[in-house]
């Protein structure tokens, strides 16, 4: 049996945090060009519900890198970030906030709640993407 190197311990801090930069992108535009196509052919509201979630994705990756790059600081015994109680604070905070937004989007836009599901599932889909783009590699 060879001694090879597993492809997931070679990653660095520089490549998660690239990965989660990338799919947070990919999000937005995932969500964006599909929004304007869904606006123009059934309106502005199941372009809303999709645009609500998408916009809820991208805002939860950039809140996972936050915490990522907080977690990885103690692992790596580190100074931590300036501010990580703020970070985890925000991390509460924001699945309130967010809850709060699926909410009202269903409750005041009248949209499909299957434009506002699939635009919250772009960020496992890009995410898993950039997971296995990133093995691959």
């Amino acid at each position: 049996m060879t001694e090879n190197a597993q492809p997931i311990e070679e990653l660095t801090d520089e490549h998660l945090d690239a990965m989660l930069r990338r799919s947070m992108r990919n999000t937005l535009i995932l969500g964006v060009v599909p929004a304007v196509v869904l606006w123009l052919a059934s309106g502005w509201r199941n372009a809303g519900m999709l645009m609500a979630g998408t916009l809820i994705s991208a805002a939860s990756i950039w809140e996972w890198r936050r915490l990522a790059r907080l977690i990885n600081a103690r692992l790596d015994n580190r100074k931590a970030p300036v501010g990580s109680p703020v970070v985890v604070l925000f991390f509460v905070l924001r699945l309130m906030v967010f809850a709060g937004v699926i909410y009202g989007s269903l409750k005041c836009l009248h949209g499909s709640s299957v434009a506002l599901f699939c635009g919250l599932g772009l960020a496992v889909l890009t995410l898993g993407w950039e997971a296995l783009r990133l093995l691959r590699n």
